[in-house]
């Protein structure tokens, strides 16, 4: 998988995450890992920085819920929109956390 299918790939993920839910970069990083052979969670935050605009980046975080790094404010106000929990200023993963094998009809 090149660099820039990757991109694409973790863009198309993001897509999917289902409003009200939530996952961190680190998931998305597992979930791509053995198609792409890569699984780096920083990597998933650059890509998210550099790309995500048009996404719904507001449904990205770090595993302990803390919200993306400079959208903090304008991120809570979409994710409290969504329904999603929140404990002061970090989501409840184990509560709105999101797999892409959860919409998977088998």
């Amino acid at each position: 998988m090149t660099p820039q299918e990757y991109v694409e790939e973790v863009l198309e993920l993001v897509e999917r995450i289902p409003e009200g839910r939530v996952m961190s970069y680190g998931a998305i990083a597992d979930a791509l890992a053995e198609r792409s052979g890569r699984n780096s969670p920083r990597q998933i935050g650059t890509i998210m920085a550099r790309h995500g605009g048009g996404v719904p980046w507001h449904r990205v975080v770090n595993s302990a819920g803390r919200l993306p790094p400079g959208h903090e404010r304008e991120a809570r106000a979409r994710l409290l929109s969504e329904g999603v929990p929140l404990r002061g200023d970090r989501v409840l993963i184990e509560e709105a956390g999101w797999t892409p094998d959860a919409d998977r009809t088998g």
